[in-house]
């Protein structure tokens, strides 16, 4: 699906729709909720469902700097679709002093160009950065005032409710198993693939695509796991796009290594050229963290074991 960027992409014929609101990064299970709660809604009502993402993230319109990135935009678009969204649009998020009001906004987006009915968020209402925060309250006056139902998603994951900065805190501590059960899927990383230092392929006999992923991608903490490698752009009549894999994060510390990079390799696989492919790598399980070894010879015998265990892993998972 391609986003619109802004209003005036939304096409001018376009009529009534239930909008669910929010930076959506991750399209987490909270996430989730509040497209199931919009969709609800919209099958009430016969219309259709539209995710307005809010980007760049609150955060960085209050002069912060913006956290991590779970999903980039247009992955987000994917992910809301495949949750219900007919259509997703991406609206700048204002920094101060030009921030509209908070009704300014309410007349503009929603019952202006997107005509909503009815209006589904989060339980921490919305957050419009430079414009403030919208709690449900203050979003059910507005819609008392201007025509729209609230509808306001339930937090998710108990004590600790599913949020994007609870995901990022789980991939920064190596834990991509919890990672994956907020997400409702393995955490992804995307870039393309670039030349390394051929360690993997000539000395170690493993190996490894590159990744260079964009600044500001939310990688996992530094350690080894199991997952997959995909081609996320493959070539027309590619026969494969996708591999179990075994990927490294980190600095390379036996080697003395100082930058961190994003190593997959595509599991008894020696006759890949993925180089300058568009790739995604995928986490699912952690298998160790960060190791340095006193010896090549070291290096390349623990690589074996998580290379096994890396199989056993995706045998028992092979999605």
């Amino acid at each position: 699906m391609r986003p619109w960027h802004g209003l005036d992409e939304v096409p001018r014929d376009w009529g009534g729709s239930v909008v669910a609101i929010g930076v959506f990064d991750g399209v987490h299970r909270g996430h989730q909720a509040v497209l199931a709660a919009a969709a609800h809604r919209a099958r009430a009502l016969d219309l259709p469902v539209v995710a307005v993402v809010l980007d760049p993230h609150p955060d960085a319109a209050r002069g912060g700097p913006a956290p991590a990135v779970l999903t980039p935009l247009d992955r987000r678009a994917a992910l809301l679709a495949a949750h219900g969204a007919a259509a997703v649009c991406v609206l700048p998020v204002i920094p101060e002093p030009a921030a509209p009001e908070p009704e300014a906004f309410a007349l503009r987006v929603l019952t202006g160009r997107l005509g909503a009915a009815a209006v589904a968020v989060g339980p921490g209402g919305l957050d419009l950065g430079g414009g403030g925060v919208l709690s449900p309250g203050d979003l059910r006056e507005l819609g008392a005032r201007h025509g729209f139902a609230v509808e306001v998603a339930e937090a998710v994951g108990g004590a600790e409710p599913v949020t994007s900065d609870r995901v990022r805190a789980l991939l920064d501590a190596g834990d991509a198993d919890a990672a994956r059960a907020a997400l409702g899927r393995p955490h992804r990383v995307e870039g393309v693939v670039v030349h390394g230092a051929a360690r993997g392929r000539e000395l170690l006999g493993f190996p490894t695509a590159n990744l260079e992923c964009p600044p500001g991608t939310a990688v996992p903490g530094d350690g080894v796991y199991a997952g997959r490698m995909l081609l996320t752009d493959p070539p027309p009549g590619a026969a494969e796009t996708a591999w179990p894999a075994a990927i490294s994060v980190g600095t390379n510390p036996t080697f003395e290594g100082a930058v961190r990079t994003v190593e997959g390799y595509a599991l008894d696989r020696d006759d890949l050229d993925l180089y300058g492919r568009a790739m995604a790598m995928e986490f699912t399980h952690r298998i160790r963290g960060q190791l340095k070894f006193d010896s090549v010879e070291e290096l390349i015998a623990a690589m074996g074991r998580d290379v096994d265990r890396a199989r056993e892993l995706a045998a028992e998972d092979p999605a």
